[in-house]
Order: structure tokens, then sequence, then C-alpha cells
């Protein structure tokens, strides 16, 4: 399976509808982040869709390593350091 790409290390704050149906990124490739864009096409990794449960702001995974996906769960905090 294909790593995915570190989009960045903290999650992004997006603001969601009830009931409506997301594609969120998981290759870290989309140029729409955190959505899909069709860019995995070139990997074997397919975006999580979610349907938001409620109004308002989520914080959505941007390392692409959360266990909770879409959602951040603090994955990036323990990733190794950026190279440099």
């Amino acid at each position: 399976m294909s790593d995915p790409v570190i989009v960045e290390r903290k999650p992004l704050g997006v603001e969601l509808e009830a009931g409506k149906n997301y594609f969120w990124c998981a290759c870290g490739l989309s140029k729409k982040q955190p959505f899909c864009d069709g860019s995995h096409a070139s990997t074997d990794i397919k975006p999580v869709k979610f349907t938001a449960e409620k109004d308002g702001v989520a914080n959505l995974c941007m390392c692409k390593h959360t266990a909770n996906n879409p959602f951040c769960d603090g994955s990036h905090a323990k990733l190794p350091s950026e190279p440099g």
C-alpha cells in the first residue's frame, strides 16, 4: 500500500453541514485539501466518504495518519520529525 503524503502536521477546522456527504482525501495529493479531487487515481489509497452528523466546525486530519478517519486524533504529534 502507498504511504499518504503529509499535508500538514496539524488538523484543519472545516465548516460542515449536517446530513451532507463529503469525501476526505486520504492520500494527501488533492489540491482541494482536505477533500478529494481524484488525485488518488495514481495510488492504491481511496478517499473516505463520510456524512456530517451535525452543522459546525470539525477538525479534519491533514497528516493523513489518523486512526479516526477523517477526524484528527492527534497522530500528527507522533510522526517522525521532518528532515532537515
